[in-house]
């Protein structure tokens, strides 16, 4: 009994001569990887009326532009706006339609659950979906 309270003692004091351990990498365990699927309907164009897969730091999936689509993200989300955030109902809005176009954007984005849906159903949906070029493709370029 008497070994193992002086090796315990050894032990103690021989951590504590070596200093503190260094903090465990919990930063990338606590929060949820950036990943995102864009589902896109109706665009007029076939070869975006698809399924994107999206994933951030690093820059990865099937996203025809990840590398732009991630920055322009990342760059909303500096100057302190939430990208899927939606049209406040006390914003007002011109009425003109820009076509029948639907995106649903689901997902993690900054430890965050997204569940976002983009239409092109008038001038304050328009410009929120133009925001976000080129995570939504418009086919334009």
């Amino acid at each position: 009994m008497l070994r193992l309270a002086a090796f315990a003692v050894t032990s103690a004091l021989a951590a504590a001569a070596a200093g503190p351990l260094p903090p465990l990498p919990l930063a990338g365990l606590l929060t949820a990887p950036d990943r995102l699927t864009i589902a896109m309907t109706d665009t007029g164009n076939p070869r975006l009326d698809r399924e994107y897969r999206l994933e951030c730091d690093p820059a990865g999936g099937d996203h025809p532009q990840k590398e732009q689509a991630c920055a322009r993200l990342e760059h909303l989300s500096q100057e302190g706006r939430n990208p899927f955030a939606p049209v406040s109902d006390r914003q007002i809005c011109t009425m003109q339609y820009g076509g029948p176009a639907t995106a649903r954007i689901t997902g993690t984005w900054h430890g965050q659950k997204v569940d976002a849906t983009f239409r092109r159903t008038n001038g304050c949906e328009i410009s929120r979906w133009d925001e976000l070029e080129p995570l939504l493709p418009s086919g334009r370029s």
